[in-house]
């Protein structure tokens, strides 16, 4: 904490995610004083989901409302805003939306991924941009809306999800390091737009503003945020690394276990050579610049947590009944009696070698070994590309289960957990004291 600053100032982190938008209030030290939380509205669409880029700012404020309605008297020094990655958002010179924000998951833009491939080159685009040419990436999205929206043409800005919030609360327009690492423009070895990438996707670097790492100071909020008035805003970054950011994960060689509905490893590393990134990717580890300075970060994912939702379902347990689950499942045997799960990444999963005295804590015990071995992979390919891995902390609603703790230990080796209520947003806000020279 920067001489003098008095102890009563606070700091607002907002984390946008894909379900709902969280917010915390957090002291100078690092305590979460309070909380709030909205939902995302998303539209459904046979693709998957867009949402008016007015709903994203609402859900923001609406959290970060709710959170400083809840805290303890102080000014509101610097507010700071995570979100998911490669949704964004086309302004016109008004600074007014041209079209829906595409969700990150959505499934439009097969065929204009494939073209992305067979033009620049997937192995190429790989080792330049650190990602797989597929349509999550923000530079098929864009051309998508330019092919089927044509008012696009008029577009003068693309922002990602954070800086279109940090802009409507009134800061200024930047291109954080983080969220421009998924969006498939980034030469992320030489940290400018990639303008071959851009020209494919019928932009230019002009469309884009300028790359700033997370915690760079964004202006001062107005008063679309009642209680924040003042205060430096500054974008968090991609909310994955931002998490990595609350848990205290950054140094180097460590990782952050985020295990919601899509669990993410997220490891910090020193910057790799072109050859390396290129080797991360066959592997499928996506790499980019972390929230945090000089660092980048090696990037697995699986949607584990989403397996074990249905396997939970398929049991007849709900949520309420999910330590009862996770008890029999400790008391189990660790071969889960020869019950495999195999799947866990795809729409079906497949419950294999159920014979006698099966019981839903065998199952279950076979499905956290499953979800187990699938981060135990991911962590396997990130040490081929960077080496022993240093700490892994872990976070995230299927880690609290004390089965769940028990087979993760057994497969990935010790961990600390993180006593963060909403790390991504108390990463957000740690973030917006360094821009305001507040927090280190």
């Amino acid at each position: 904490m920067a001489a003098g600053r008095a102890r009563d100032e606070l700091l607002l982190g907002i984390d946008v995610g894909t379900t709902s938008c969280k917010a915390a209030v957090v002291s100078l030290d690092g305590a979460e004083l309070a909380h709030g939380r909205a939902p995302v509205e998303w539209e459904r669409v046979p693709t998957g989901a867009e949402i008016a880029p007015a709903g994203l700012v609402a859900a923001a404020v609406a959290a970060g409302g709710e959170a400083l309605a809840g805290a303890p008297e102080g000014r509101v020094a610097a507010v700071g805003v995570a979100s998911m990655a490669e949704t964004g958002v086309l302004l016109d010179r008004a600074g007014e939306p041209l079209a829906p924000a595409i969700a990150w998951h959505d499934a439009r833009g097969g065929e204009e991924a494939a073209q992305l491939a067979a033009d620049l080159g997937a192995e190429r685009f790989s080792e330049r941009t650190g990602l797989v040419p597929r349509p999550l990436c923000s530079a098929v999205k864009l051309r998508w809306l330019r092919t089927h929206h044509p008012d696009t043409e008029r577009a003068v800005r693309w922002l990602n999800v954070a800086e279109w919030v940090v802009r409507r609360l009134g800061g200024e327009e930047l291109a954080e390091l983080s969220l421009a690492s998924r969006t498939g423009w980034l030469d992320i070895h030489g940290r400018s737009w990639w303008d071959e990438a851009l020209e494919w996707s019928g932009a230019s670097a002009a469309l884009m503003p300028a790359l700033a790492p997370a915690g760079t100071p964004a202006g001062t909020a107005g008063d679309a945020l009642p209680g924040a008035g003042g205060a430096v805003l500054a974008i968090g970054g991609h909310d994955h690394l931002s998490a990595a950011v609350g848990a205290g994960a950054v140094g180097d060689g460590d990782v952050l276990d985020s295990w919601g509905t899509a669990e993410a490893l997220i490891r910090a590393t020193s910057p790799l050579r072109p050859e390396r990134v290129r080797e991360a990717v066959s592997l499928g580890i996506n790499v980019g610049w972390h929230a945090v300075p000089e660092r980048q970060c090696l990037l697995g994912s699986a949607r584990t947590g989403a397996m074990l939702e249905r396997v939970m379902a398929m049991l007849g347990y709900g949520p309420e009944r999910r330590a009862e689950l996770e008890a029999a499942a400790l008391a189990a045997p660790a071969d889960a009696g020869g019950i495999e799960v195999e799947g866990i990444a795809e729409e079906r999963t497949t419950i294999a070698g159920v014979g006698a005295g099966a019981s839903p804590g065998l199952v279950w015990r076979a499905a956290l070994a499953a979800a187990g071995e699938a981060a135990a992979a991911i962590l396997r390919n990130m040490e081929r590309v960077a080496g022993p891995h240093q700490r892994l902390v872990i976070a995230g609603g299927w880690a609290e289960g004390e089965a769940a703790q028990a087979v993760k230990r057994a497969a990935l080796g010790p961990f600390s957990a993180t006593s963060a209520t909403y790390v991504g947003a108390r990463g957000a806000a740690l973030t917006a004291g360094r821009a305001a020279g507040l927090t280190e």
